[in-house]
């Protein structure tokens, strides 16, 4: 495989990255959203290592022959102990068990990164090797050990996390599922990958010559598995906030009729502060439900009890559940009142039994009436109705 065999995945990984990054900005406190951020970083960073200029130019400058071993072996090391931590956080939150967990992963693989530079340093591997390095040293004490420590603390990760990730498929649906399948399959690929490095080293013991499973078959199979783990983390948290933003959209739009109501009959509702026009789409919704209360506030004095009597009784005579048919009264008596106001603006007192019935301000509620202001014909004629009384 050539050097684009690892440069692609590189750039897909930290594409990625770049993706999330601004919604970290945003949300600096998450925690889960900077650890998935920081794998994506470091999953790119251990392929850009370890393509063969990379390789290379580290011990050219290091001035060390094959330093970029121990360099890739530790960065990846990390990253498969900082993949099995974002997995039992992301599963079991932050609990006391869920704490100690995660610290016992954090010793042993760093345990793990001081043994294989110290390794490396006891060892001689003098003589270069940019593509066989595991191979060709199988056999030298001291490096064959940092090699097979490294594959080791690998495969177990690997086996760990996929158990991990399996299981927990099993018991949830949706982006979650689909994104820890995609993280199994990719430690399923990963365990290829160590599964021929280690046959190619253990046919060096057996002075045979399988060097391609390492330097061919192996290479292709990690690069397969890095964009399927990356995206296996990324997948939830995308999906979560598209949904969260098509239900912000969503909701924004349908109550765009009770604000404009209110706004017309209301005078904008009392004043607030004023957003740009580049603001995020969630603040604006906060904008619009905080004008359709002051809005509401506004009109009580235009409240009538009588037509949303009336409503009520018609919608409930019509067939309509209860909880349908108080909608349909309070958005009838709100579209009554903002016509009332244009009658007569500048009421300041309730007439008749206005003072003692108010409509719904639950969330849900507005955007029922909302939509029950453009769509229902119980709501238009109650609204026509005071039009014509003048009231």
């Amino acid at each position: 495989m050539g050097d684009l065999g690892m440069i692609i995945p590189a750039g897909m990984l930290f594409a990625a990255f770049l993706l999330k990054l601004p919604a970290l900005c945003r949300n600096r406190h998450d925690i889960l959203l900077g650890a998935v951020c920081g794998l994506l970083l470091m999953a790119s960073l251990v392929f850009l290592l370890a393509a063969v200029p990379t390789i290379a130019a580290i011990n050219r400058v290091s001035g060390v022959p094959n330093l970029a071993a121990p360099v890739v072996y530790s960065v990846l090391t990390a990253f498969s102990g900082a993949c099995l931590v974002l997995i039992i956080i992301w599963r079991g939150g932050t609990t006391e068990r869920t704490r100690r967990a995660s610290r016992l992963c954090v010793i042993v693989y760093g345990t793990v990164i001081v043994a294989l530079n110290t390794l490396f340093v006891l060892g001689d591997a003098s003589e270069e090797r940019l593509r066989d390095f595991d191979t060709h040293y199988a056999n030298t004490p001291f490096i064959r050990e940092m090699i097979v420590l490294y594959l080791l603390a690998h495969t177990m990760a690997a086996v760990v996390t996929a158990a991990l990730c399996w299981h927990w498929s099993r018991r949830v649906t949706g982006e979650l599922r689909a994104g820890l399948v995609l993280i199994v399959i990719g430690y399923l690929l990963n365990l290829g990958f160590d599964g021929t490095k280690l046959v190619a080293v253990a046919a060096r013991w057996a002075d045979e010559d399988w060097d391609w499973l390492s330097t061919r078959a192996a290479p292709p199979l990690a690069s397969l598995a890095a964009p399927l783990i990356g995206g296996g983390f990324v997948l939830p948290l995308v999906t979560q906030r598209l949904g969260i933003g098509w239900r912000t959209a969503v909701r924004y739009r349908r109550l765009g009729p009770l604000a404009s109501r209110l706004n017309d009959a209301a005078g904008g509702g009392a004043p607030g502060v004023t957003i740009g026009p580049w603001a995020s789409l969630e603040l604006r919704l906060i904008r619009r439900e905080a004008a359709i209360h002051d809005g509401i506030i506004s009109l009580r004095p235009y409240f009538d009890g009588a037509v949303r009597e009336e409503v009520l009784a018609r919608a409930l005579a019509q067939g309509h559940p209860p909880d349908e048919a108080e909608i349909l009264a309070d958005a009838a008596m709100i579209a009554a009142a903002g016509r009332a106001h244009e009658a007569d603006p500048g009421r300041t007192s309730p007439t008749g039994d206005g003072s003692s019935v108010q409509p719904s301000t639950r969330a849900d509620d507005l955007v029922r009436m909302s939509v029950a202001l453009r769509t229902s014909p119980l709501v238009q004629e109650a609204a026509r109705r005071a039009t014509l009384s003048g009231a």
